[in-house]
């Protein structure tokens, strides 16, 4: 008879820590879009936040993912979707990383020239990173729902659960 595997593997982190900053990555940029209109100063101190904050987020998931990719990698039919999925990962945590350098530097006075256009082009990257975003996150669904990367599956019967 088979055991039901414990919780707390390795392989399990990852979806534990990737929720939260997808979460405030998109709310990020929604309020950076609307603090373009918005003459509140709390909508874009908000997204800077929550830039931050998912940008921590997001290097830890890609981090946690590099830990589950050894052990989810051997059981998989098309391992070609991890791939696809890890780099992805990568390009949109370095699109979201470099926004908020952008940010900062809008913030902090570093850059003074054209700040209008300079808030207008870090939503943009902020839309582009959004964008890889889904994507990433369709890539992990496919990973999990078509080829049950990370997934415990009982057997036919059930037995363990006896």
């Amino acid at each position: 008879m088979t055991e039901i595997p414990e919780f707390w593997r390795t392989e399990v982190f990852h979806p534990l820590s990737v929720h939260f900053p997808v979460a405030l990555l998109l709310v990020a940029t929604l309020f950076k879009i609307v603090s373009l209109w918005s003459r509140n100063k709390v909508w874009p101190q908000a997204g800077s936040i929550l830039l931050g904050l998912g940008i921590i987020g997001a290097w830890i998931a890609i981090y946690t993912g590099d830990q589950a990719d050894g052990i989810v990698s051997r059981k998989l039919c098309d391992p070609t979707v991890l791939k696809d999925h890890e780099n992805m990962a990568y390009i949109t945590a370095w699109i979201f990383t470099a926004a908020l350098v952008l940010d900062l530097a809008l913030t902090y006075g570093i850059l003074k020239f054209k700040r209008n256009i300079l808030k207008f082009f870090l939503v943009l990257m902020m839309l582009t990173g959004s964008v890889y975003l889904g994507l990433v996150g369709h890539l992990g669904a496919e990973l999990v729902y078509q080829q049950a990367a990370g997934v415990y599956t009982p057997s036919e019967e059930c037995l363990e659960y006896n």
